[in-house]
């Protein structure tokens, strides 16, 4: 049975999340704030988290920092607000999927069975190929750990399986459209904002370590590829 995790102070919402999920099959916990959702996930981690942006204590968005900085379990935001500001953010903190409210229960069901269908997927991939070494790039899937120059740096499943489709064979272009079918899953709801986004935050962690990192080249109009120094 998948656990996830509910962030979110409005307990209407709560509720007939919980509700919804519960039928599905699912395990629920549910916090009405950062704090306490970041205390039962040091003690155990869920399959998925559910969170609010707008909550007491700590908000979403900085809960979202902080669970990156050490876990990759993926994380769907929730928000009332529509900018595209915003979910760009979310998604350049380590967001995996982003709904804006108000939103169907059968809208957040899909959403959550594609980010753990994609997981399932990932996990029977690994064995077909536990590491990968591209010049000074080093991942081992079976850990989740990737390494820059002998550096570790901390990614999500997400960025990992996306280096991965990028990385695999240096040289070839990869489209926006072919990064969502191999990473996200034919059936998913990402746009190519959401990709863009997630590039730009693995770039960036790569320049936290080595500011001349280029690896990762943009062709603009066409898609992205990898480049072995």
């Amino acid at each position: 049975m998948k656990k996830i995790y509910i962030v979110d102070d409005d307990e209407n919402i709560v509720m007939s999340e919980t509700m919804a999920l519960e039928e599905e099959g699912y395990e629920i916990a549910s916090f009405n704030n950062g704090i306490d959702a970041y205390n039962a996930i040091i003690t155990q981690q869920p399959d998925l988290a559910i969170l609010d942006i707008k909550m007491p204590k700590m908000d979403g968005m900085e809960l979202l920092r902080k669970v990156r900085e050490k876990y990759k379990f993926p994380i769907i935001m929730l928000t009332s607000k529509s900018e595209e500001d915003d979910q760009l953010e979310g998604f350049v903190c380590g967001a995996d999927d982003y709904i804006t409210k108000p939103f169907s229960q059968k809208l957040l069901i899909a959403r959550i069975k594609t980010l753990l269908k994609r997981l399932d997927a990932e996990s029977v991939s690994i064995k077909e190929a536990d590491t990968l070494e591209q010049g000074s790039l080093f991942i081992d899937f079976e850990k989740l750990i990737c390494k820059w120059k002998g550096t570790e740096i901390t990614l999500t499943v997400t960025e990992i399986m996306l280096l991965k489709s990028i990385a695999t064979r240096p040289g070839v272009v990869k489209t926006r459209e072919q990064l969502i079918s191999e990473v996200y899953g034919e059936d998913s709801f990402t746009d190519d904002r959401t990709v863009d986004s997630h590039v730009k935050r693995l770039r960036k962690k790569f320049k936290n370590i080595d500011e001349d990192y280029d690896a990762i080249q943009t062709l603009y109009g066409a898609g992205y590829k990898y480049k072995v120094e």
